[in-house]
C-alpha cells in the first residue's frame, strides 16, 4: 500500500510517526511522511520518503510570542491567530488533502486537523496518537488539561476541549475547503483510532468505541545506533549515573539548576549526566567536575538502560523509554496547567514508579533535592519499574499497529 503519515509539532510529535513509518515501510508498504521542513533530517534517517511542510513550527515554538502561547494564554493564542497560526494551517491543509488524495491509506496527527476533510474518504483515515486528548472517556480527564482541577464527574467533559479548537480555527478551515471545491460545512465522519499506548502504562478506557485501539507503544529497535565514546567512558568510570533530559522545548525555573546539580552531587555521592537539548545556562560550569558529563544529545533507547533514575519533562515519548529501560522517574513538566505532562507524571505515582511531578515553573531548591532523595533511595520504585518493564517489553507495539493499518 502507499501510507501517508501527517504530523505536526515538536520533535515529541514526530519521532514516533517516525519509527511506525519504518516499521510499515519494512513490512513492503511504500510510506511518505508530511511534516515541517525543519525534521527532513530527522524523517529521512528513517528512511522514509519525506514531503515537508514549508513552515518551521519550532521557530513558532522559540519565538516570545511562541512561548507565550505555550503557556496556554487564550488572548495572547488568538492575538496570533491571523499572524502564525491561520498561514500555517492553510499551507498544511492544503498539501496535506493533496497528499491524502494519492494514498491508500492515512494515518494523521490530531493536531494536523485532517479531520477536517476525513470526510472525503473516511475508509482511508487512521487517527493515530500517542495522547488520549480527543476521543471522550469517564475514567480520566483530558490529559492535555492536567493542570487543572477537574472533578471526576467532569472527565468526558473535558474533552470539550477539542471541538473549542476546531471552532477557533475554523476561518482557516472553512477558508481551505473552499478552496479545495469542497463544501464549506461537513461533519465529521466516523473513523479508526490508533493509539501508541500501553495498556499496561494505562488502562484502556471500558466507554472507548470499538475502532479505538491501544497497540502498545511505538519503540524502535535498540540496536540502531552507538552511545559516542564520551558516554560509554563516563559510564565505565562508576556507579550508574542520575539522567537529566528536558527535550527540545523552552522552559522557565526559578531555582538554580547549576547549584541543584552541585549539592546533589555533594550531599548524595552521585553522578550525573545532562542532556543538553533542555538549554541549559552556563553548563561550563561542570567542566572540571568529574561526576558531571553534560552531552548535546544521546539515544534514549541506548542510554536509558545504563542509569540509574530519569529526571525529565514528562513527554510521553521519553516516560515510555524510562518505563523500557526499567528506571524510575521523576516528571518536572514544562508545559502547565495546560498539557499533558503532569497527568503522565500522577500516572507514574499511581503505579509506583515515580515520585509525585513539580512543574519547572515551581521548582525550589528544598523540593529539588527532598525529589530526588526519594528518587535515589526508594527501593519500592526500582522493584515496581522491573515489573512494568517486563510487560511492557512482552508487547509489539507496531506489530499492533501495523496489523490496524493493514486491516480494511
Amino acid at each position: 500500500m502507499k501510507i501517508a503519515i501527517f504530523t505536526l509539532g515538536t520533535r515529541g510529535d514526530v519521532q514516533p510517526y517516525a519509527v511506525l513509518g519504518q516499521a510499515l515501510q519494512n513490512r513492503g508498504h511504500q510510506v511518505t511522511l508530511c511534516t515541517a521542513q525543519n525534521f527532513a533530517s530527522l524523517v529521512l534517517s528513517y528512511g522514509l520518503t519525506f514531503y515537508p511542510i514549508k513552515a518551521d513550527f519550532q521557530a513558532l515554538l522559540d519565538s516570545d510570542e511562541g512561548k507565550k502561547m505555550m503557556k496556554g494564554n487564550p488572548w495572547v493564542i488568538r492575538r496570533n491567530l491571523h499572524t502564525w497560526v491561520y498561514p500555517l494551517i492553510t499551507e498544511s491543509l492544503t498539501v496535506f488533502y493533496q497528499l491524502a488524495q494519492s494514498h491508500d491509506r492515512v494515518l494523521y496527527h490530531v493536531k494536523t486537523l485532517a479531520d477536517c476533510f476525513a470526510d472525503q474518504f473516511p475508509h482511508k483515515m487512521i487517527r493515530a496518537s500517542v495522547l488520549p486528548i480527543t476521543q471522550p472517556t469517564s475514567d480520566f480527564p483530558n490529559p492535555a488539561l492536567s493542570g487543572l482541577p477537574i472533578p471526576r464527574w467532569a472527565n468526558r467533559l473535558s474533552y470539550k476541549l477539542g471541538a473549542w479548537s476546531m471552532k477557533m480555527l475554523a476561518k482557516p478551515i472553512r477558508q481551505f475547503r473552499i478552496q479545495a471545491g469542497l463544501s464549506p460545512t461537513y461533519d465529521l465522519p466516523s473513523v479508526r483510532d490508533l493509539y501508541g499506548l500501553s495498556s499496561h502504562w494505562i488502562s484502556q478506557p471500558h466507554d472507548y468505541p470499538k475502532q479505538a485501539i491501544f497497540s502498545g507503544f511505538w519503540f524502535e529497535s535498540t540496536t540502531q545506533g552507538t552511545l559516542s565514546t564520551e558516554i560509554q567512558s563516563f559510564l565505565a568510570a562508576g556507579d550508574p549515573p542520575l539522567l537529566i533530559t528536558f527535550g527540545s522545548m523552552p522552559f522557565e525555573s526559578q531555582m538554580s539548576w547549576i547549584q541543584g546539580i552541585q549539592t546533589l552531587v555533594q550531599t548524595l555521592n552521585l553522578r550525573v549526566i545532562l542532556l543538553q537539548g533542555w538549554g541549559l545556562a552556563n553548563w561550563r560550569a561542570f567542566d572540571d567536575n568529574p561526576q558531571v558529563l553534560v552531552v548535546p544529545e544521546a539515544p534514549h533507547a541506548l542510554l536509558f538502560p545504563h542509569v540509574k533514575a530519569i529526571i525529565h519533562h514528562g513527554g510521553i515519548g521519553t516516560t515510555a523509554a524510562c518505563l523500557r529501560a526499567g528506571k524510575p522517574f521523576w516528571i518536572c513538566p514544562i508545559l502547565y496547567p495546560i498539557g499533558d505532562q503532569l497527568f503522565w507524571g500522577k500516572q507514574g505515582v499511581q503505579k509506583g514508579v515515580a515520585v509525585p511531578p513539580v512543574p519547572l515553573k515551581k521548582l525550589t531548591l528544598p523540593t529539588f533535592l527532598n525529589r530526588v532523595t526519594e528518587l535515589w533511595t526508594n527501593p519500592t520504585l526500582y522493584h515496581n519499574a522491573l515489573l512494568i518493564q517486563d510487560q511492557i517489553n512482552q508487547e509489539d507495539g507496531l506489530e499492533g499497529a501495523i496489523r490496524i493499518v493493514e486491516s480494511s
